[in-house]
């Protein structure tokens, strides 16, 4: 008996993975990255080398008080980038939500509110679709090197990414309380508080604070082009080719991502 008697959907996966790998391989091609060279004897030698410097981790006091700063530096970046993204995404997202149009209201104003509309959204494209590294490289050159640039470059593409999903969980939402509210002449803040708000209000807090967590691991690699924190501290031990500090500084990441990890899960847990 043939595999595709056995099971019916054996060609269609058959044919999806040709396909998948027709399209892979060429794209493979052009990034030309190239597995085999990881396990050269001369690279795995140079890398063995590179690794055991790492150990074991610096612990001095003058260095802890810097990694403690830097680490401090890392959430305040993180914690008030969304503080600031949130800002710009709620006006954003209420501004794109079809659901509360003020053309639903008065329907002489719908060129309007679709104009209000596509403005908004195009507003969040573009502040989403430049990476959050990019626009780090901006504010180094504007603010200078520290945290305040990775705040600013933060609180624009998280902006962007907030509104959009803002937008998107309140368009998916149930619309039956919102727009018996409009019916009988609310306002769209009142329907929005009353009618949208309570049904969505879970995954608007569980995605801010996923958001948050992402935010935390973005404000380290955007240390690299001197947006202050502990990338910026990782950036200089590698520089100076310090092993040690390079690991208490992953030691002290990888912390700190657990902890946020932590924090995350218990929040969605107090909003369900």
């Amino acid at each position: 008996m043939s595999a595709s008697q056995h099971d019916p959907a054996a060609r269609g996966r058959a044919t999806a993975l040709v396909l998948a790998v027709c399209v892979l391989w060429p794209l493979l091609q052009i990034a030309q990255f190239e597995p085999a060279v990881l396990f050269d004897a001369g690279n795995l030698a140079t890398l063995g080398g590179f690794l055991g410097t790492f150990l074991p981790p610096a612990t001095d006091t003058f260095f802890l008080g810097f990694l403690a700063s830097a680490t401090l530096d890392t959430l305040a970046i993180a914690t008030i980038g969304i503080a600031l993204a949130m800002l710009i995404a709620v006006p954003l997202a209420l501004l794109s939500t079809r659901s509360l149009s003020i053309g639903r209201l008065d329907g002489r104003l719908r060129p309007v509110s679709e104009a209000i509309r596509v403005c908004a959204r195009g507003l969040t494209l573009v502040l989403r679709g430049v990476p959050e590294l990019v626009w780090a490289l901006v504010f180094v050159r504007i603010f200078g090197l520290g945290p305040a640039a990775g705040v600013a470059a933060l609180a624009i593409t998280y902006g962007g990414m907030l509104a959009k999903v803002y937008a998107e969980i309140l368009e998916s939402s149930d619309l039956s309380p919102t727009r018996a509210l409009l019916a009988a002449g609310s306002g769209r803040l009142a329907a929005l508080g009353y009618g949208l708000l309570p049904v969505a209000s879970d995954e608007l807090v569980s995605y801010t604070v996923y958001r948050w967590e992402c935010a935390v691991r973005a404000s380290v690699v955007m240390g690299f082009v001197g947006a202050g924190g502990l990338g910026q501290l990782m950036d200089q031990s590698m520089k100076m080719l310090n092993g040690g500090e390079a690991c208490s500084i992953l030691i002290t990441f990888l912390l700190l991502v657990m902890a946020a990890d932590a924090l995350s899960a218990w929040l969605r847990r107090q909003v369900r």
